[in-house]
């Protein structure tokens, strides 16, 4: 398997140099990702985003994930709301394939006004579905006339809530190009699959690690507070049988590349570490 991070660069890609990628590969990282805009912010240009591939090549590493950021919703009911955004997505597509991306990472928004990763009765209405699904099939053109894959990310709290629901839509979908973000920790649901996490990851990759293109390895620390809090945490330092994580995904992509991601820049040197030491206690490679 591979590792990268989500993280430690510049959200301009414009400000990216050398000295950014040095610092992730003396993490023992091979992989990074940053984020575009839909709507086209912040301001690059093809030199810019050329400019950054060679960059990446120039110090052997891959950029992994280009993240395709919007608010809207890919299942709104209003067609003309949900049409600029599909387009606007396919441009960043041009984007991913431009600069090399091994995947362009999309979430599924969400009808609620606090974000897209908020809970809202409004996301499980009837029909909705059908809306996803109709969204994500002309995505899937839209990723197969440029040769780009695409892996949707998905949580408990957004209408993509399980395993799965996640396998269903994607074999609804039936693309090979659009394909699924294995963020296990997205999908844990109550505190005994924390508690007794091999089980819990075990199904999780078995729905989904088939269709994933790319994985994001956290952890999941339990917060004492009325009723039930979960948190994402350092890997490693969590409650999560995480070896069993990082061996499921070598068996299933051997070649693919699970990224840190979602802490500050100073805690990654300690995630790094963790994950390379569970990998060598447990005899699985890293490349």
């Amino acid at each position: 398997m591979r590792l990268g991070v989500v993280g430690m660069l510049p959200p301009d890609p414009a400000d990216i140099h050398g000295p950014h990628l040095v610092a992730i590969r003396d993490l023992g990282l091979t992989g990074g990702a940053l984020s575009v805009s839909a709507a086209g912010s912040p301001p690059a240009s093809a030199p810019v985003w050329q400019r950054v591939r060679r960059l990446f090549a120039d110090e052997g590493m891959d950029l992994v994930q280009v993240g395709i950021g919007f608010r809207e919703c890919l299942f709104d009911p209003d067609d003309e709301v949900r049409l600029r955004l599909l387009e606007n997505i396919r441009r960043g597509f041009g984007v991913a394939r431009e600069l090399g991306g091994h995947v362009a990472l999309i979430r599924t928004g969400s009808l609620s006004p606090n974000g897209s990763y908020s809970p809202h009765r409004e996301n499980h209405r009837p029909g909705r579905r059908a809306l996803l699904v109709e969204s994500l099939a002309w995505l899937a053109e839209a990723a197969e006339a440029v040769g780009q894959t695409v892996a949707v990310e998905t949580h408990v709290l957004t209408i993509m809530n399980s395993p799965e629901f996640n396998r269903a839509v994607i074999r609804d979908v039936g693309s090979p190009r659009m394909r699924m973000v294995m963020d296990y920790v997205n999908h844990f649901q109550t505190l005994h699959q924390v508690y007794d996490s091999r089980q819990r990851l075990q199904h999780i990759f078995e729905c989904m690690g088939p269709i994933s293109a790319i994985g994001h390895c956290k952890d999941i620390s339990v917060r004492d507070e009325f009723v039930v809090h979960m948190d994402e945490e350092i890997p490693g330092e969590g409650e999560l049988n995480l070896a069993t994580a990082l061996r499921l995904w070598h068996n299933q992509h051997p070649d693919g590349y699970m990224m840190l991601e979602h802490l500050p820049n100073e805690k990654y040197p300690l995630a790094a570490a963790n994950v390379h030491r569970i990998l060598e206690r447990e005899g699985i490679p890293v490349h």
